[in-house]
């Protein structure tokens, strides 16, 4: 793989939240969440790292902690019409390489942003990139929660599924799973799909025009939209599973407490 091309890390970050209000500024080992999320992400090799908000709050933190952020529209559908208007603001188009990073991964690892991006760099077939790492236990695998990907010889994603894909044909659930555990290094082996993206930007302001895709709307998976389409998305497979995200005041309190304990 080589060098990683310059790219952009935007943040997208809605302080509206059901489970958690106002999570973008959730304080964690003193610092407003978002900007902890940007400063782990600025470590990724990445030229800028820019919030993407929807209120004047966040761009205040922001602001306050030395962190880039523009304002977007607080009625965005999704995350990636959020970023595809920040695209916009900061003249971003074309091959110009753009991750997402969501704004509640405190515990992103800067490393798998910088090789997403390096991945898509290294992939001029693709729209886009993404990240997968082997599914360790039989529950994650039949779990509807934890998405699959399913890739081709050349890492490019076949599909995405909250279904325990691939399924054996000729064996019941927990026998396949056991058999994957012998054959998961030939490449075999379930992939929990991690929900980190690159894109090219040009593609990225084009995506909210895309119109929705069945399988999206069956799945409620928006990458199932690019595929649909035609377009491809390289997939970068780590062993590791990425630290937790933040849902809920319960994820929350745990991370605090993991960050208090280092």
């Amino acid at each position: 793989m080589s060098s990683a091309a310059p790219f952009t890390v935007l943040i997208p970050a809605r302080l509206a939240s059901s489970r958690l209000p106002n999570k973008p500024l959730a304080d964690i080992a003193g610092l407003p969440m978002v900007v902890r999320v940007a400063r782990q992400a600025a470590q990724s090799g990445a030229t800028r790292v820019v919030v993407a908000g929807d209120s004047p709050a966040i761009l205040q933190a922001c602001a306050e902690h030395g962190v880039q952020a523009v304002l977007t529209r607080e009625d965005h559908p999704s995350g990636s019409d959020r970023l595809a208007e920040a695209c916009s603001a900061l003249g971003l188009d074309g091959d110009d390489i753009v991750v997402n990073v969501q704004g509640d991964e405190p515990l992103i690892d800067p490393a798998l942003v910088g090789a997403v991006a390096c991945l898509l760099q290294d992939r001029p077939q693709a729209s886009m990139s993404t990240a997968a790492h082997p599914i360790e236990t039989l529950v994650d695998y039949q779990n509807p929660n934890v998405v699959k990907v399913v890739c081709n010889a050349v890492g490019l994603a076949h599909y995405f599924s909250r279904a325990p894909i691939p399924h054996h044909r000729d064996q019941n659930g927990t026998a396949w799973w056991q058999a994957t555990q012998t054959s998961a290094s030939a490449g075999y082996g379930p992939l929990r799909h991690i929900g980190i993206y690159a894109y090219r930007a040009g593609f990225l302001r084009q995506f909210p025009q895309l119109t929705p895709a069945p399988t999206e709307q069956v799945e409620a998976l928006e990458q199932l939209r690019a595929l649909w389409h035609g377009h491809q998305i390289a997939v970068h497979v780590t062993q590791h599973a990425p630290g937790a995200g933040v849902d809920t005041p319960e994820d929350l309190e745990r991370v605090r407490a993991l960050l208090a304990g280092r």
